[in-house]
């Protein structure tokens, strides 16, 4: 990879960033790597399904030709490449272990907590890494009622200012999507569809609302993003990436019942960061597990595209010098 390419990572950091070797040797080779996060293993599903479903994404994206790299904060250390003892422990401590978000790493390190990273969080780390494509569930965004509440994921502030490429399957569907959209256009980050005009709303593959624009194949999307970076712009892209049709809810099933779980957190006056983990437990148990099938399903089909996007980036690069 080109030299302009990566980030440089402050003297200091070595002490707190372990990089696995498997991840190191593909990084310093120029071979494709893959950030995945980590608050879907430790916050987003039920263990043991959340520790198969880590194992069988990393397993889609060696498939798809290139390295996982699993990212989590573990004993005082950023961890990239978390794998064998250290991938069962976040899916067993699960929701004992912290959420860290931007503002809560430093914390975090300091009281050697064991924390998830949330899609702000693995994308600042991955940037740090060296590693420029990224795959999750959904992001997040503006929340329902945000008027009031001013509840705005910092997802939306990384993507602006963090130049990775982000494949996911939508925002989260529990948000205020088309409030979303405009926060990610006022910071200057396309929304590029894959093979699709709409943008997916996680659990639907449709939200009603349009991508700026339509690519079918990972080589121009590889292609749009090495652009943006010669253009000298800071920020990322996001790739939407709608759920396999089979796999797929009902959007007005799915739109129904979110409202009923928001309208149940706000009576409890839950909010911030324990909304999203109380939201999707709740759609969990209304739609009988049907919703947790789902979330693996478009977390594969994500780790897939994004597998084959970082190949299509590390040929368009070329060996690393």
């Amino acid at each position: 990879m080109p030299d302009h390419f990566r980030i440089p990572r402050p003297p200091s950091l070595p002490t707190l960033l372990s990089i696995s070797d498997e991840v190191s040797s593909a990084l310093a080779a120029g071979r494709a790597v893959v950030a995945l996060e980590s608050t879907i293993i430790t916050h987003g599903m039920p263990y043991p399904q959340n520790l198969a479903m880590a194992r069988e994404v990393e397993a889609v994206v060696r498939e798809a030709g290139a390295v996982p790299a699993t990212i989590a904060l573990i004993d005082g250390c950023v961890v990239v490449g978390v794998s064998g003892d250290a991938l069962e422990r976040l899916a067993r401590e699960g929701h004992n272990a912290a959420k860290a978000s931007r503002r809560d790493m430093a914390a975090l390190l300091v009281q050697r907590r064991l924390a998830g990273t949330t899609v702000a969080t693995t994308m600042q780390i991955a940037a740090l890494s060296g590693i420029a494509v990224f795959a999750t569930g959904g992001i997040g965004g503006v929340h329902r009622g945000a008027e009031s509440t001013f509840d705005i994921s910092a997802d939306l502030i990384e993507l602006g200012s963090t130049p990775v490429a982000v494949v996911c399957a939508g925002a989260k569907s529990i948000l205020d999507i088309a409030k979303t959209l405009e926060v990610i256009e006022t910071y200057g980050v396309p929304v590029l569809g894959y093979g699709t005009d709409e943008f997916p709303a996680f659990f639907a593959r449709s939200s009603g609302h349009r991508v700026d624009h339509r690519f079918d194949t990972v080589e121009a999307i590889a292609e749009t993003f090495l652009v943006q970076r010669a253009l000298g712009m800071r920020g990322g892209v996001l790739v939407a990436n709608p759920i396999p049709e089979p796999d797929a809810l009902d959007a007005g099933e799915i739109d129904g019942l979110i409202d009923a779980a928001v309208a149940e957190a706000t009576a409890a006056g839950i909010f911030g960061k324990a909304l999203t983990p109380y939201l999707l437990n709740r759609i969990f148990e209304l739609t009988g597990g049907r919703s947790l099938q789902a979330n693996i399903a478009l977390v594969k089909n994500n780790a897939a595209v994004a597998g084959r996007l970082a190949c299509a980036l590390a040929a368009q690069l070329g060996p690393a010098r």
